[in-house]
């Protein structure tokens, strides 16, 4: 048979899971293959990448919407186990589990909703190649954007801190690495996280709070750093949080005389992406047009 899309493999998938048991997708995909009886051949067709094969590559997006839905949940590198939504749907015998029947959680639909994926099929086809080539994109960073906001908040307070200053170096910030390092955890003065450089001379200091926080920050935490930038005679600093700012406490920073820039959650994850702190380049597709220089018909 050919290797079944990602939709045809959520209900197997879910099934496996139904031991309560916490499951290695690596083994997944190898029982998998055995219950829809692949072929070698078929289990080696690839990606167009050539990257990774396409039924591991679809086995994974399987287990992502799962768990986007509540159904699974992620514990740990490569590991999952059902929740106890993941058992309620098992007990109702569904057919089938594909998107449709996702979208009755509303967390699943809070995951599209960013994204165009819920654009309907006659919409699809009235745009470009190159039009839907961008949905395609910018689904595949919605999607690990939010993997991404969801692992650093499992980390410890720690590891957040020396992340924060990894991306502030990346972007540009701080001179060396090892430079900027030694600054985190050093102040210890009124909730100062780090000290880190504004450009590679150090012609001025920017000081940064880092708050892995559920709860949206509001305006009385903002003015607190700002009280601990007064006391340091800083000028400009740094706020950021794995949740959100409160409209007050954005309100507020427009109004001071301090710089201070508010990075939440969302944009932290927009920023590891962009440069590329966490992430790593999986497949790159270069979508070429003819050169109308070389065949003379240039401006």
């Amino acid at each position: 048979m050919t290797v079944p899309d990602y939709q045809t493999l959520m209900l197997p998938l879910l099934r496996i899971a139904a031991d309560k048991q916490e499951h290695v997708v690596s083994e997944v995909v190898q029982e998998l293959a055995e219950h829809f009886r692949l072929t070698p051949d078929e289990r080696k067709q690839l990606l167009p990448s050539g990257r990774q094969a396409a039924f591991d590559n679809r086995i994974g997006w399987a287990k992502t919407y799962l768990a986007k839905a509540g159904l699974l949940e992620s514990t740990g590198r490569g590991r999952f186990h059902i929740t106890k939504r993941g058992l309620d749907v098992l007990t109702s015998s569904p057919n089938a589990i594909d998107i449709g029947f996702l979208k009755q959680f509303p967390e699943f639909v809070e995951f599209q909703s960013p994204s165009r994926r819920a654009e309907s099929q006659p919409a699809a086809e009235l745009k470009t190649p190159e039009e839907l080539l961008e949905v395609s994109y910018q689904d595949l960073r919605v999607s690990l954007a939010q993997e991404l906001l969801e692992r650093v908040k499992k980390c410890s307070p720690q590891f957040f801190e020396h992340l924060v200053v990894d991306l502030l170096v990346a972007m540009g910030y701080g001179g060396s690495r090892k430079d900027a390092g030694q600054a985190v955890g050093q102040s210890g003065d009124g909730g100062i996280d780090g000290i880190i450089k504004e450009d590679k001379l150090g012609l001025d200091i920017v000081y940064i709070q880092a708050k892995r926080w559920e709860a949206a920050v509001g305006r009385p935490t903002v003015q607190a750093f700002a009280g601990s930038l007064e006391g340091q005679r800083a000028r400009k600093g740094v706020l950021i949080t794995t949740s959100q700012f409160t409209a007050d406490a954005k309100e507020y920073v427009n109004q001071i005389e301090k710089k201070i820039i508010l990075i939440d959650g969302e944009q932290l994850a927009q920023l590891m992406i962009d440069y590329d702190v966490g992430v790593a380049g999986f497949a790159t597709y270069h979508v070429k047009k003819v050169d109308l220089d070389y065949f003379g018909d240039g401006p």
